[in-house]
Order: C-alpha cells, then sequence, then structure tokens
C-alpha cells in the first residue's frame, strides 16, 4: 500500500493507561496509530474509538510483545496498512506485586514471566521496527521504564530488575541504532489508576499517594496524561536527544526517605 501522509506510531498497550492517553495524545498530533492489546479488547476498541475522532486512522492489533511473531505480525500490518512506522512507544509491561523481603514470594517462572513481556518484549518490538525506520531515515523509540530501575523500589524485586535492564537496554540500542533513530526512555513514578490499585489494594494505594503527594517536592503523582506528554515531547519535540532516562516522579529522587509499595 501507498505511504499515508501521517505520520504513524505503535503503541503497545495501548487499551488503557498511560498507553491509551498516548495514542490518544498521539492521534491528537496527527499520527494513525496501532491500538495493540494481548486481552482487554473493549478497552481497546474504546481506546481506539477515541483516537478515530480526531480524524486519524487506526489499526487494531491483538499481540503478546513476548512472543516474536506476534512483534513481527503487528510489524508487518502496521506496514501493510500505511507503508511507514515512525515511532514505537514500548508501553506493554506487567509485574506481580510481592514484598521485596520475601524472597519466597517470587519463582523462576515469574522472573522469566515479567522479563518476557519487560525486557525481551520491548527488544522484539524494536527488532520488528527498525528495518523500516532504517530504510526511511528516521525514526523514534520510547521505552517505558520506571523509578523501579533506578531506585530498586517498585511492586517486586523482578519488576525492578526488569526495569533496569530496559534502562540500560535504552542505552545501548541508543548507541547502535542512530543516527537514523532516537531511542529514550521514561522512568514514571507511582501512577494514579487502577493498574497500582488493584496490585496494591485500595488503603496502601490511597496511603502511597498521600504520602508522596505530601512529602515529594512537587506535591503530587503522575496521571497516565503526565507521562504520556513526556513520551509524545521524545517523538515530536527532541531531535536531539537520545539515549535519555527521564524521570516523572514529582521529585521522589530527591528525597531522603526511601518508600516501598508494601
Amino acid at each position: 500500500m501507498m505511504a499515508d501522509s501521517k505520520g504513524v506510531a505503535i503503541v503497545t498497550g495501548s487499551a488503557r493507561g498511560v498507553g491509551a492517553a498516548t495514542a490518544r495524545m498521539l492521534a491528537e498530533k496527527g499520527y494513525n496509530v496501532v491500538i495493540n492489546y494481548s486481552k482487554s479488547e473493549g478497552q481497546a476498541r474504546e481506546a481506539e474509538e477515541v483516537c478515530r475522532a480526531f480524524g486519524v486512522e487506526t489499526l487494531l492489533c491483538r499481540a503478546d510483545v513476548a512472543r516474536d511473531e506476534d512483534c513481527r505480525r503487528m510489524a508487518a500490518e502496521t506496514m501493510e496498512k500505511w507503508g511507514r512506522i515512525d515511532a514505537l512507544v514500548n508501553n506493554a509491561g506487567t509485574t506481580k506485586f510481592c514484598a521485596h523481603d520475601d524472597l519466597e514470594g517470587l519463582s523462576r517462572e515469574d522472573f522469566l514471566h515479567i522479563y518476557g513481556i519487560n525486557v525481551v518484549g520491548v527488544y522484539q518490538m524494536v527488532r520488528a521496527v527498525v528495518p523500516h525506520m532504517k530504510k526511511a531515515g528516521s525514526g523514534s523509540i520510547v521505552n517505558v521504564a520506571s523509578i523501579a530501575g533506578v531506585t530498586g523500589i517498585g511492586s517486586s524485586v523482578a519488576y525492578a530488575a526488569s526495569k533496569g535492564a530496559l534502562i540500560t537496554m535504552t542505552l545501548s540500542l541508543a548507541r547502535a541504532l542512530g543516527p537514523e533513530i532516537r531511542m529514550n526512555a521514561v522512568c514514571p513514578g507511582f501512577i494514579q489508576g487502577d493498574w497500582l490499585r488493584q496490585g496494591m489494594g485500595d488503603e496502601k494505594y490511597e496511603a502511597t499517594k498521600q504520602y508522596l503527594e505530601d512529602t515529594t517536592p512537587l506535591r503530587m503523582t503522575a496521571t497516565p496524561d503526565t507521562v504520556a506528554e513526556a513520551i509524545v515531547y521524545f517523538i515530536s519535540g527532541a531531535p536531539l536527544v537520545t539515549g535519555e532516562t527521564l524521570i516523572l516522579d514529582g521529585g521522589f529522587h530527591l528525597t531522603t526517605t526511601p518508600i516501598t509499595q508494601r
């Protein structure tokens, strides 16, 4: 198919939360967007309709980024529809909530599952789109990491370790993929929404949110929209930036009292 004049962005895990907010903001900027999901088809269709309201085209793609064949298929279907891939947002992720001192709470299988999506899945998506971006002469990739990968906190040791690996991979690939492709990462702290609320439970969620909003320098926590704004900046507004890791935590990393999401 002939290339569309609009930019094209793939956003993994875009049925809800940060992914859906990012897809919406890219659509508002005129990007055609791929809405990816693995389970939440109803929410993905809702996200797709929101994007279409901005007059862009969408592609709904069920794919598990932990499966290389799914990643390659998503890239191939995008190219078939629009003939280009300008941006990739690696947002799909998973975790298992487990206290960091509960060493029996995580199994080998837990680690492999979390790494399969949060690290290997990102690598596979990058590998699937890079040939098309290189051929076009430009592209931007943004990885959604976490403050957990910087400070060693978060929902579990496996999750923090996976996000640390993702940050390192961002640096490695930013060097390897230039000059045509820029790669950056965002590292959100506490993000308001159902994902953390369901994992932590209402009481711990509200207590942690309140603590952060009382003690961090900016007295605020992230929302899907504030994270999406930073992602879109890296895609459309930072032509000289690559290999950057942007912390989005209201200044939590500047505080001296650590907090764990117990």
